[in-house]
């Protein structure tokens, strides 16, 4: 399964719309899974209409009519990967760690907030994923997505994306 790893699109707040490669990328997915702070629905009613299935939660930023429509933690399987999304996981220090307690029956935490991609694997093997954000990248060099492969219960080719 390819699949499309986003998060903290904020719309219309930090873009007027998504970036196209990012688009593209949803087109070509066989899922997407968004970490939350999406802020407009129309941006969650944009992937609903392009993706094949949406793995998506609510974030800090979503007011009522988000939190109403998505949850606060997502799960899924993915080609045999357990994957979990969830926006928030706390500070970095200890973060593998807390998640792994938190989430032992997963193999793939996906989740935003921070702004920042990150990709670790905590003890137990855990792995986290962080995709940065497509439209606010704050102190982060570039605006970014994540992509990669599920298939037979494995995760591989997970390739950050920098968008312009």
């Amino acid at each position: 399964m390819r699949l499309v790893i986003t998060s903290d699109t904020h719309l219309p707040r930090r873009a007027k719309r998504l970036p196209d490669a990012l688009l593209a990328a949803v087109d070509g997915a066989d899922a997407v899974l968004h970490a939350g702070d999406w802020v407009d629905t129309a941006a969650l009613d944009l992937l609903l209409g392009r993706a094949r299935r949406l793995v998506a939660v609510h974030g800090n930023n979503d007011g009522p009519e988000l939190r109403a429509r998505l949850p606060l933690v997502a799960r899924a399987e993915l080609g045999g990967v357990r994957f979990g999304v969830v926006h928030e996981t706390g500070p970095a220090r200890g973060r593998e760690r807390r998640c792994a307690e938190r989430f032992p029956d997963l193999d793939v935490l996906v989740f935003g907030h921070s702004h920042i991609p990150w990709d670790s694997v905590a003890p137990g093997g855990l792995r986290l994923l962080n995709p940065g954000s497509p439209t606010d990248r704050r102190r982060q060099p570039h605006h970014t997505y994540l992509s990669a492969e599920a298939a037979g219960g494995t995760l591989s080719a997970v390739t950050l994306h920098r968008l312009t």
